[in-house]
């Protein structure tokens, strides 16, 4: 996993997709090597949920959310609820992470066709809170944020539950 200067030749679509790529990339690196019982540790008594594992699934279905959801349209079949809205981070430490990261990977897949075969000013089918219908282009943005933050959170509970410091 590397990440070179971006070559000003590079399209728009090319650029976002990159950085989405390069931000799941990392969080799954930041989980290689780890034990099954590290995975699920964690080390933070005010946070309970922050695991390796949980956070992983979040970021699986954070893009299921913002894709299938908000994007598509799709009916929300996500694993939370109204009274545990966190409900996939906790459900997380009974699925072996290996799991998590090929279902991470595999859908990361789906996600790069869907998008190479939609315009990035086509809008999404569901309003996001404040009303408004926001592009693909948004989207892959808000999606690299939050990829990028949690992979700060990774970094965290990595070197906490076994040492290990990433770059």
């Amino acid at each position: 996993m590397t990440r070179t200067d971006t070559p000003p030749a590079w399209d728009e679509r090319t650029q976002l997709t990159t950085f989405l790529d390069y931000a799941r990339d990392t969080a799954r690196a930041k989980c290689e090597g780890v034990s099954a019982e590290n995975a699920r540790r964690a080390p933070l008594p005010a946070s309970p949920l922050m695991t390796l594992s949980g956070l992983i699934n979040h970021l699986r279905w954070v893009e299921y959310w913002w894709f299938q959801v908000v994007f598509l349209g799709e009916e929300d079949e996500g694993p939370w609820t109204e009274e545990d809205p966190d409900r996939e981070m906790r459900v997380a430490v009974d699925i072996p992470l290996p799991d998590l990261l090929r279902e991470y990977a595999d859908q990361s897949a789906r996600y790069r066709e869907l998008v190479a075969a939609n315009d990035l000013d086509t809008r999404a089918k569901r309003a996001i809170r404040d009303g408004r219908h926001v592009d693909l282009r948004w989207v892959l943005l808000h999606l690299t944020e939050e990829t990028a933050r949690h992979n700060g959170h990774l970094d965290i509970i990595r070197e906490l539950v076994d040492g290990t410091t990433g770059v």
